[in-house]
């Protein structure tokens, strides 16, 4: 999932992410494999309980997200400023894993993205990961 216009608040707004995501579990059971969160961007495996919940388990995190942080921003605008804005790119991509071989390369991926992204050199462990 990618901020719109790549919009570096994810990490900013961490706190804000996780209550999003256990608001999200409120209403759908899903495990959570893995996860990294960039500053503009997350990459996740997670595995849903129904595998058609899994559009509107994204959803749902998206929306949470969206609605507290223009909550948040709202009470520190001004009244004639207030305007909700984008938070996400509207689409996201999404991969269907096949096998244990195809679980393992995601899973080096996420681990691989914050130093592909240059916030951490080879060796260090970025804050924001699960695995």
């Amino acid at each position: 999932m990618v901020t719109h216009r790549r919009n570096p608040l994810l990490i900013e707004h961490i706190e804000l992410l996780r209550e999003s995501f256990r608001e999200s579990k409120r209403y759908y059971r899903y495990r959570i494999d893995a996860i990294v969160v960039l500053p503009d961007h997350i990459h996740m495996v997670i595995t849903p309980e129904h595998v058609e919940e899994y559009p509107r388990i994204i959803k749902a995190i998206k929306y949470n997200f969206s609605r507290q942080i223009n909550v948040a921003e709202e009470q520190s605008r001004s009244r004639q400023h207030r305007k909700m804005k984008p938070i996400w790119q509207k689409r996201y991509y999404e991969h269907t894993i096949r096998d244990e071989k195809d679980y393992h390369r995601c899973i080096e991926y996420i681990q691989h993205n914050p130093l592909k992204h240059r916030h951490i050199e080879n060796g260090e462990v970025w804050r924001y990961m699960s695995v």
